[in-house]
């Protein structure tokens, strides 16, 4: 396992990052401490979590991921041994926090105490924010026109408020020693760059890591984001790097193997499209071509890009848990990293 540091923090980090969301939902807790048991066998120190897991989020099952999580900590007894990141739900459900419509100091407040007690820890390594609180384009609203910005001037000093009294807040948790550095999840390069400058302006804690969804089928963070989290020195962690299963090519031609997170999730699907079905079949082709497995060429691809600093990986079973873990050793040829260029070409933003 390799390490590296992570962005402008003293933390050390593997190269592969535990995911945890379907931990409550999917798997059980014993299911759950199995996974975390050979993770750090593998020399893996970094799990990520979040108030939100397991997914596909409800009420039920809410917390539940950081309930195993937190339970694996008490009977291992290897709190110290790893780099724990969870998050802060944005505007979101009425079951949480009431569906405020926006994270607010307050919100980060009750957040961050019910994340304590469910991890059962008294530090939280990195904590971020799941969402922003404006529109933004994530979770498949990253076409033209999907989100508008705003220009008003007091919707963007009211904005600016509301980061500032969020970098405040966690201010506050890094004096009490309850969190140590900050991070942002599904962000921009507006709102990663706001909050640096708010950081250096009032002396409050800068942004150490993002985390946003990158994978073959979802490149749009490079060069533009990339860009900003090279010069920052801020970490880049891709989230669904096989794009929510769907580049195990298990879903081809409709399918939905029972148990799958495509087979229990009541939302819309936005990834599964015509050219992501045909953009995953001709990566299919690519991997059969160069005699890979078609996950662990897409992994490996991903812990390439020459921006990404640890890569977040989940699995439902032990089995695809150890190939994804596999993955990183894998060395791609050029010809394969040539062949999967020429198929990102074809289909660069297939959903």
């Amino acid at each position: 396992m390799k390490y590296v540091r992570l962005g402008a923090s003293n933390l050390e980090v593997s190269h592969v990052c535990l995911g945890t969301m379907t931990w409550g939902r999917q798997n059980s807790e014993a299911e759950g401490h199995d996974q975390m048991d050979y993770a750090v066998d593998q020399g893996i120190n970094f799990f990520d979590t979040a108030e939100i897991y397991a997914v596909p989020p409800n009420k039920d099952t809410y917390g539940k991921t950081e309930e195993i999580v937190g339970t694996w900590f008490e009977k291992s007894g290897k709190r110290e041994d790893i780099i724990l990141m969870t998050k802060c739900a944005g505007p979101s459900f009425p079951y949480i926090r009431g569906g405020n419509n926006k994270i607010s100091g307050q919100d980060i407040r009750e957040a961050v105490e019910g994340s304590l007690k469910r991890l059962r820890t008294d530090y939280i390594d990195v904590y971020q924010l799941h969402w922003p609180n404006r529109m933004h384009p994530h979770f498949g609203k990253h076409w033209p026109e999907m989100v508008v910005p705003h220009l008003s001037t007091d919707v963007a000093r009211e904005e600016e408020e509301t980061l500032l009294e969020v970098l405040q807040t966690i201010q506050d948790f890094v004096k009490q020693g309850k969190i140590r550095y900050f991070g942002l999840s599904d962000d921009t390069p507006w709102g990663l760059m706001k909050y640096q400058e708010l950081a250096r302006t009032h002396d409050l804690p800068p942004i150490v890591s993002i985390q946003n969804e990158f994978s073959l089928l979802h490149r749009k963070d490079d060069p533009y984001l990339a860009e900003v989290c090279v010069i920052e020195d801020i970490a880049y962690l891709p989230w669904s790097p096989l794009a929510g299963g769907a580049l195990s090519g298990k879903y081809l031609g409709g399918a939905r193997p029972e148990g799958s997170r495509w087979g229990i999730d009541e939302r819309k699907l936005f990834r599964d499209t015509e050219t992501s079905n045909a953009a995953i079949a001709a990566y299919k082709k690519v991997a059969e071509k160069h005699g890979l497995d078609l996950c662990q060429m897409a992994l490996a691809w991903c812990r390439d890009q020459s921006f990404v600093t640890s890569t977040i990986i989940g699995a439902t079973s032990m089995e695809q848990l150890k190939s994804n873990i596999a993955a990183f050793d894998l060395v791609l040829s050029e010809d394969a990293r040539s062949d999967i260029e020429d198929v990102f070409r074809k289909y660069p933003v297939p959903f």
